[in-house]
């Protein structure tokens, strides 16, 4: 899931600033920008007006509407709640892939892991998050790292949770299919023992074999919303998200993993964010966007 930075601009409201079959006036844009910063905290300024008329334009086309005026009006009545949906879902970009940022997955794999599995084997609960995890490639690459070091990890109390807000993204992680590009960072290794390939209308694809499934958990969550969860989770990954909020929404977002986290529980975030704000106090930096909950009070659930 990305997101977008506001300005609120205090030129022309008429002015348009992206043109084709519907044009896209900066009241167009500031009456978009409220409703997606008040539903999500997803952010919008002027750079992005031409992102936003190419990603509502077939939205607009496909309701039958007479452009962004009539739009608006539609999406901000209690009568345009799908269609909102709809328009939170169309302006969310789900790029991701197999082992992305892969340090992370490395000290996972050996800082992390061996306790935690260990904890696994004896009784114990343990708890992963993936939060906004798009269609499914970050939370299935931590399964494959804990099978890779565990293969029955399924068959004790070691669960992923996976989040995201946009339900039709949800859909295809759960379907886990994929096309042969993407699996490219996956070792052929992993590749032939926790995929298989199958056809899909006349197209090569791979998906995600059931026990790779069985670990894991998709839910839809917005994160500015409530969290219907209480944790705790040994480990929280949310990964280029947070850095297109503004600073207060990132600071909270970060005080309230604090609060889902034990003692010296993992949090690994985005290349180029950073914990910021009141909650840097709570984290300690231990690695590249590798983070610790040192335990103070703080961390808001």
């Amino acid at each position: 899931m990305s997101t977008f930075n506001t300005a609120t601009s205090r030129l022309p409201d008429d002015e348009v600033l992206a043109s084709g079959e519907y044009p896209l006036t900066r009241r167009d844009l500031n009456d978009v920008a409220a409703m997606i910063y008040s539903d999500a905290g997803i952010s919008l300024n002027d750079s992005k007006a031409s992102l936003v008329y190419s990603r509502l334009s077939k939205h607009i086309r496909a309701l039958g509407l007479s452009g962004f005026r009539e739009y608006c009006a539609l999406v901000s009545s209690p009568e345009g709640a799908a269609p909102r949906r709809e328009m939170l879902s169309h302006l969310t970009t789900n790029f991701t892939r197999f082992f992305r940022e892969n340090h992370h997955f490395e000290h996972l794999k050996s800082d992390v892991l061996p306790e935690l599995l260990s904890r696994a084997k004896h009784g114990g609960r343990v708890r992963i998050w993936s939060a906004a995890c798009s269609d499914g490639q970050e939370p299935y690459s931590i399964a494959l790292t804990v099978l890779s070091m565990m293969p029955n990890a399924a068959d004790y109390d070691f669960r992923i949770l996976a989040t995201d807000i946009d339900p039709k993204i949800l859909a295809q992680a759960r379907a886990g299919v994929y096309d042969e590009a993407a699996l490219e960072t996956v070792s052929p290794a992993m590749r032939k023992q926790w995929f298989r390939e199958v056809d899909v209308q006349g197209r090569r694809k791979f998906q995600v074999d059931d026990k790779v499934k069985r670990l894991i958990t998709y839910n839809e969550l917005n994160l500015m919303a409530q969290w219907p969860f209480k944790g705790p989770f040994d480990v929280i990954f949310c990964r280029n998200v947070v850095i297109y909020f503004d600073e207060p929404t990132q600071t909270r977002i970060w005080s309230r993993f604090a609060g889902l986290l034990p003692e010296r529980g993992h949090l690994y975030i985005g290349h180029s964010e950073r914990v910021s704000g009141d909650a840097k106090n709570l984290f300690d930096n231990i690695g590249i966007t590798t983070y610790r909950y040192n335990g103070k009070p703080g961390g808001k659930k």
